[in-house]
């Protein structure tokens, strides 16, 4: 695949495939909390999305893990539970937002 996904690209387009029909009310700060990549944040509110590259003062929930189980979550190759349950992801605050954070975006 020549168009390789990077922590840099997701930051950038996970906006763009925000669903706002599913967020219904949500506002929400998820921080990504990155061993080995930059850490963002995706705050949302209003019914949109918007990404940030750094860490926020006061998320939500913090999803901790490292940039490759992020890359196959976003590419479906893998899905979050599944991560969690094998000890790749972590999650920190209001671990039921985790839950929703697939149904927020299309793939």
């Amino acid at each position: 695949m020549s168009d390789t996904l990077t922590v840099a690209k997701i930051v950038q387009k996970l906006p763009a495939k925000f669903n706002p029909e599913t967020a219904q009310d949500l506002t929400a700060v998820y921080q990504f909390s990155l061993h080995d990549a930059d850490n963002f944040y995706l705050s949302i509110a209003n019914n949109e999305c918007h990404s940030k590259t750094g860490n926020h003062s006061d998320p939500d929930i913090t999803l901790i893990l490292d940039e490759s189980t992020l890359i196959r979550i976003i590419e479906g190759e893998q899905d979050g539970m599944s991560a969690f349950m094998k000890g790749q992801l972590r999650a920190e605050g209001n671990v039921m937002l985790a839950t929703q954070l697939s149904k927020l975006f299309k793939r």
